[in-house]
């Protein structure tokens, strides 16, 4: 069960394919050239993920997108040291929107990473996450 952690939030979505969680996470800082489309946007919070009937869990927090490498890290249980890839980003499909202090980005998809996948198979004792596997679509706003 993923459950945000402050100052992240969460809620549910209903959209034609069903209920999905959604969750948002505040910008911190960052830039993007929307022109070539580089740039690094931080964000605060994160989503622990926890088994309540075994009390197993496993944080990731203060995600970092790198729009031109196309990867969102994140740290894993608190620990700066411990920055991992979780996401591959794709935006393949995505729209831009810049206006004079703004840029968004939608429709951005995320992907695991084999290093994501594997560390939450191990620490729920699962074979459920693959490498490649989509999660979802995600959108960033970086105000300047």
């Amino acid at each position: 069960m993923p459950i945000a952690t402050l100052p992240g939030t969460e809620g549910a979505q209903v959209g034609s394919g069903g209920v999905a969680i959604r969750f948002t996470f505040p910008v911190t800082g960052g830039w993007l050239n929307t022109a070539t489309l580089r740039g690094t946007i931080w964000h605060k919070g994160g989503i622990l993920f926890l088994a309540p009937a075994s009390g197993k869990h496993i944080a990731v927090s203060d995600f970092v997108i790198s729009v031109h490498q196309g990867v969102l890290t994140a740290e894993v249980n608190g620990n700066p040291k411990a920055r991992v890839a979780l996401f591959r980003l794709s935006l393949a499909h995505a729209t831009i929107h810049a206006g004079r202090h703004y840029a968004r980005i939608s429709g951005i998809i995320l992907t695991l990473t084999g290093a994501a996948a594997s560390a939450l198979d191990d620490t729920f004792g699962t074979t459920l996450f693959t490498p490649g596997l989509e999660v979802g679509t995600a959108s960033t706003l970086l105000r300047f």
